[in-house]
């Protein structure tokens, strides 16, 4: 069960351990997967649907980094609005399978440990593993990432 926040900032006191969090899709074509090979990773089996027939991967093959970018967006944009933004502290990525054209690509996200940071009273560290699917469910990218997120604000008394 993915649960959905109604739109509102989370900040650190917000957050659970277990807590889950889910995305819109995203559709990858042929395009796509070449466009950003030009410009990020040229590589053959990203590129040439005969190199990458005769690679590896068997077929067209979306560059992990390409899967890592959608999923950064489905992030972004989906249920887990984190006060500040998404600032990754570091990461941890594998990529199962390979993204192919005309997958549909979401993000389900399930938050792993919440720690208060000591020397910076202001925010905490969000573990989180974020598991991007295809439109079959399989998983074509884990990231097990380290969050910065901010604590809320202490309201000031007025004078």
């Amino acid at each position: 069960m993915v649960e959905k926040t109604d739109g509102e900032l989370l900040y650190l006191e917000d957050i659970q351990v277990g807590q889950k969090f889910g995305s819109a899709s995203y559709a990858v074509d042929e395009a796509q997967i070449k466009a950003f090979a030009i410009q990020f990773d040229p590589q053959p089996f990203h590129l040439d649907e005969q190199a990458a027939r005769d690679s590896l991967f068997g077929g067209l093959a979306a560059s992990g980094w390409h899967t890592a970018a959608i999923t950064m967006r489905l992030i972004v944009t989906g249920s887990a609005r984190f006060a500040g933004g998404v600032i990754g502290a570091g990461c941890e990525l594998s990529w199962p399978i390979p993204t192919r054209p005309g997958d549909v690509l979401s993000v389900d996200s399930e938050v792993l440990q919440v720690s208060a940071s000591r020397s910076r009273p202001d925010r905490g560290i969000v573990t989180i593993r974020n598991k991007t699917h295809n439109q079959a469910g399989e998983v074509v990218q884990v990231m097990t990432a380290k969050l910065v997120v901010f604590r809320r604000p202490v309201a000031r008394p007025k004078n």
